[in-house]
């Protein structure tokens, strides 16, 4: 039941995933989520933590922004940051993601998503048939359209933590590094 709300694996935030895992689970593009995954929806322009986590993770792999946010917002925040995006990517729908991963002969086994939302980024990565790592939503408030979306996922997360179907991105490192 809600399989397609399981991620990969969850985190506290983007902020705390070692690269070392996302090296061994094969990921060579890290899409990023903006809103309440880099930065408060609020946000116009990165802050200075998400702009050097953002630089980190480019200098490992590749970066692509993906939201549902507009266009302009979209835009504007990714040439802070140099990177390529995703706007209105109509998650959890595969359409634009999927044309964006063919336009960029991008290889699906070797993308990660980094999102804080089950509705829209997990659900999208298995409509895409990539991986996710969900987080917590970085702050309190939402968007208001996000707030209808939160009340289905705490039912399915509810659902999920008592089935022991969300694993820490750490314990599943673990369990590959005493495997390898």
């Amino acid at each position: 039941m809600y399989k397609k709300f399981i991620p990969f694996a969850t985190a506290n935030s983007a902020y705390e995933i070692d690269f070392d895992f996302l090296k061994s689970i094969g990921a060579k593009t890290v899409f990023l989520d903006i809103d309440n995954t880099l930065d408060s929806y609020k946000a116009l322009e990165p802050t200075d933590k998400a702009r050097e986590f953002v630089n980190k993770v480019k200098s490992e792999f590749n970066v692509v922004l993906i939201s549902n946010n507009r266009k302009e917002k979209v835009t504007h925040y990714a040439s802070k940051l140099g990177v390529p995006f995703i706007y209105k990517a109509f998650k959890p729908m595969p359409k634009k993601v999927n044309a964006f991963i063919k336009e960029n002969s991008l290889n699906k086994d070797a993308i990660i998503l980094i999102g804080d939302q089950m509705m829209t980024d997990v659900w999208c990565g298995h409509n895409v048939g990539i991986k996710v790592i969900m987080t917590n939503k970085l702050v309190k408030e939402d968007q208001w359209t996000t707030h209808i979306n939160r009340i289905f996922e705490r039912i399915i997360k509810k659902y999920h933590v008592k089935h022991k179907n969300l694993r820490d991105w750490r314990e599943i490192y673990g369990k590959m590094s005493k495997s390898a």
